[in-house]
C-alpha cells in the first residue's frame, strides 16, 4: 500500500520545510504550495489523502480557498487549518465549510502529528463508507495489479469534475467503468445518462440531445435528463463531424438552447465518453481538436482482457454468480482444466466474450462441473486471417496452422512496416527475396499493391 499524501499550503517558506521533514520521516509522501494557486494545481495534479492548509495568506486566504473547495461538492479528503492568529469565529467557519480540525501555530508537532493521524483514519473510514454505499455488481472485478492499479485510478478521479475518456478496445466494459465512476463521484445522487454515439444521426442529434420546445413546452433531451449528474458519449469513432460541430458548440459556450426554444439554458453536466483506440488519428475527417479538449481533459486507458488474464477465473465466478442470481440459470461451475484453457484465449472480444460465454454455457444447461471439452466447443476453431496476432486462439489450432497463422499475422505486419516493399521487407526479415515471395504467395498475402523497390 503506498503511503498517504499529504498536502502543505502555507506562505512561509520555513513551516514549509519543517513540516515537509517532520511529515515525510513519519513516512508520509509530502507536496507543498506556497500560495492558493499552487494549491489548487497540487491538489488536482496529486490527489491527496490530507491537506494542511494556512489560513492567513497574501494572495486568497485560507478560508476562501476551503470555500471555494466546499462549492465543488463534499470535500474529497480531511482538511486541517493552521492559524497563528485564529478567531473563534475563523475557527467555527472552517468547520461550517467541512475541516477536519483547526491548530494554532506555533505549531506543537507533537499536536500536529496526532491530528494528521485521526484526520487520515477518518478520511479513510470515510472513503470505506462511500464505497460500501456502491453496488458490488458495479465494482471492477480483478486481483491483479493492473485491476487494482485501474480501481485506484478510478477512485482518485471520480472524486474530481473534470471530463473523463475512457479509451480501450470494444467490450473492454468502459461503460461500466464510466458508470463506477460516476456512484462514487460527487454527484453520484443525480442521473447517469448514456447516449450512443452510432445513435446520433445528423438530422436528430440537436433535438436528442438539447431537447424540443413546442408551443413553450420542453420535452427534455439528454443535456436535461443528466442535469447535476453524468452524461456519457459511448464511443466516439461513430460521431459524425455535423454531430461532433454540434457538441463542439455546446460545450465551448457551456450553454445550450431547446431546438424551437428562444431561451438559453446552462450545461450542468460531468462529462464522460469512450472511444476505441487510435480514433482520433488522422484521415479525410479527422476527430476535432476542440472538442477531444472539452470531452477527454483525464484521459484513462482501459486494458483489453488479454492484459490481466490471471483474473479470467475470478471473472468467470463472477458472472457465473450474477448470471445464477439475476436469470435463475442452473449453477454451473468451470472445471480446472476449462479455467486453464480460457486463462490462455486470447479473448478478442473482451469481457463482453466472457459474459457472453458463461450466459450460454449456463443457458444450455449440462453437469454441473464444465469441462474442458465443452470449452472447446464453444470457442471459435479460427480468427479472420486479418486479425491481429495478439487476438488468435493459436492453441485452438495444430501446430502446422497455429505455425502458419504466426508467420502470416508476423510477415503482414513487417510488411506494412516497409511500407509494401518486398525488398525491404526481405532484408528487415533475413530472408532471400525469392523464397519470401513464394512464402508470402503460400500464406495468402497479397503483396503487389505496395509495390517494390
Amino acid at each position: 500500500m503506498s503511503a498517504p499524501r499529504i498536502l502543505v499550503v502555507d506562505d512561509e517558506s520555513d513551516i514549509r520545510a519543517t513540516l515537509r521533514e517532520v511529515l515525510s520521516d513519519e513516512g508520509y509522501e509530502v507536496d507543498v504550495a506556497g500560495d492558493a494557486a499552487a494549491a489548487r494545481a497540487a491538489r488536482l495534479r496529486a490527489g491527496p489523502d490530507l491537506v494542511l492548509l494556512d489560513i492567513w495568506m497574501p494572495d486568497t486566504d485560507g478560508i476562501t480557498l476551503l470555500r471555494e473547495w466546499s462549492a465543488q461538492g463534499p470535500l474529497p479528503c480531511p482538511v486541517v487549518m493552521m492559524s497563528g492568529h485564529g478567531t473563534v469565529e475563523t475557527a467555527v467557519e472552517a468547520t461550517r465549510l467541512g475541516a477536519f480540525d483547526f491548530i494554532e501555530k506555533p505549531l506543537s508537532l507533537a499536536k500536529l502529528l496526532k491530528v494528521v493521524d485521526n484526520a487520515l483514519v477518518s478520511g479513510r473510514k470515510s472513503r470505506q463508507a462511500t464505497r460500501a454505499l456502491v453496488p458490488p455488481l458495479l465494482v471492477p472485478v480483478g486481483k491483479s495489479r493492473l485491476m487494482q492499479h485501474l480501481r485506484d485510478q478510478l477512485v482518485q478521479i471520480a472524486t474530481r469534475d473534470a471530463s473523463l475518456l475512457l479509451v480501450g478496445e470494444a467490450g473492454t466494459g468502459r461503460a461500466a467503468l464510466a458508470r463506477y465512476a460516476h456512484s462514487i463521484g460527487p454527484r453520484a445522487a443525480r442521473e447517469f445518462v448514456a447516449v450512443h454515439a452510432s445513435g446520433l444521426d445528423e438530422q436528430t442529434a440537436a433535438e436528442r440531445l438539447r431537447g424540443i420546445e413546442r408551443d413553450g413546452v420542453v420535452e427534455p433531451g439528454a443535456y436535461q435528463h443528466a442535469d447535476g449528474g453524468t452524461l456519457f458519449i459511448n464511443g466516439l469513432e461513430d460521431l459524425s463531424p455535423a454531430v461532433q460541430r454540434i457538441l463542439a458548440a455546446d460545450l465551448q459556450a457551456g450553454r445550450y438552447r431547446p431546438v424551437g426554444g428562444s431561451v438559453d439554458r446552462p450545461l450542468g453536466v460531468r462529462l464522460m465518453a469512450s472511444a476505441q483506440p487510435g480514433f482520433d488519428a488522422g484521415g479525410a475527417e479527422p476527430f476535432r481538436r476542440d472538442l477531444l479538449a472539452h470531452l477527454g481533459v483525464i484521459t484513462l486507458s482501459v486494458p483489453a482482457l488479454r492484459e490481466y488474464a490471471e483474473d479470467v477465473p475470478e471473472l468467470l465466478r463472477h458472472y457465473v454468480d450474477r448470471l445464477v442470481d439475476e436469470e435463475r440459470l442452473p449453477l454451473r461451475r468451470f472445471g480446472v482444466a476449462a479455467q486453464n484453457r480460457l486463462r490462455h484465449y486470447p479473448w478478442p472480444g473482451n469481457v463482453s466474450e466472457l459474459r457472453n460465454l458463461v450466459h450460454r454455457l449456463l443457458a444450455l444447461g449440462g453437469d454441473e462441473e464444465i469441462v474442458l471439452e465443452e470449452i472447446e466447443r464453444e470457442l471459435p476453431s479460427r480468427a479472420p486471417q486479418n486479425e491481429p496476432l495478439v487476438k488468435q486462439d493459436l492453441l485452438a489450432l495444430p501446430l502446422r496452422e497455429a505455425r502458419e497463422a504466426f508467420e502470416r499475422a508476423y510477415l503482414q505486419q513487417q510488411l506494412q512496416l516497409c511500407n509494401g516493399k518486398v525488398g525491404a521487407l526481405a532484408k528487415r526479415v533475413g530472408m532471400e527475396r525469392t523464397h519470401l515471395y513464394r512464402k508470402l504467395r503460400s500464406l495468402g498475402i497479397d503483396f503487389r499493391q505496395g509495390g517494390d523497390d
